[in-house]
């Protein structure tokens, strides 16, 4: 199976800069928002498309729907052994705002479960060397930095964190593995130093190093 692997920050915190040091065929970027890197790269990043006025999409969730199988089809045919979603939390953002016309709560059981059905997904994908690393913007939680989601579904329900089994914290360009309560990062023991520069390809190294992976 594959790994999603978490890394939550606010913006501007260098979770994309994090990517700089991987080589173009190490890494494929699937961008949801953004459509270009914060530093000068020959990595290939595709941009999920926007599927309005495509035969057959005549509603919104319809066109939701259509991006998340496009990008989980990505994620399964990529050469590329790490994948990451740059930024993730806009598939819920942009969803919510394409449905705000709609009427009663079953949109945001839709949209939650749009979200979570991805994670699930890359969970059950037939690959164990690739990894897909979901960049996604933080909100405060009290005096601790979570994942940012759109309602009560996902953080009461679900608990996003909770689907991975490494959320690794971003703050002024650092990567923090542990939670050591100022946010919800958790990592296996001895996989990561409590602390380390924002380099995804040095987290991405020591992934596949602790689990034997390619």
């Amino acid at each position: 199976m594959a790994l999603p692997v978490l890394i939550i920050g606010r913006s501007g915190s260098g979770k994309t800069y994090s990517l700089k040091n991987f080589k173009p065929d190490e890494i494929g970027v699937i961008s949801v928002e953004k459509g270009r890197l914060p530093f000068k790269s020959d990595i290939k990043t595709v941009r999920v498309p926007s599927f309005i006025g495509e035969e057959g999409m005549t509603t919104y969730a319809q066109i939701n729907a259509a991006k998340y199988a496009w990008i989980a089809q990505v994620i399964s045919k990529s050469k590329a052994r790490s994948i990451a979603i740059d930024d993730s939390q806009y598939l819920l953002v942009n969803e919510l705002f394409d449905r705000a016309s709609e009427k009663g709560y079953d949109k945001f059981t839709e949209i939650a479960a749009n979200f979570r059905n991805l994670i699930h997904g890359i969970n059950e994908m037939n690959d164990d060397d690739k990894i897909v690393y979901f960049l996604h913007h933080s909100e405060a939680d009290g005096e601790r930095e979570k994942v940012k989601t759109i309602g009560k579904m996902l953080d009461e329900k679900l608990t996003v964190e909770g689907c991975f089994d490494i959320v690794i914290y971003c703050q002024d360009h650092k990567f923090y593995t542990q939670a050591n309560n100022q946010s919800t990062a958790k990592s296996p023991e001895d996989m990561f130093e409590l602390e380390m520069p924002n380099d995804l390809k040095a987290v991405d190294k020591a992934i596949r190093e602790y689990y034997g992976m390619k």
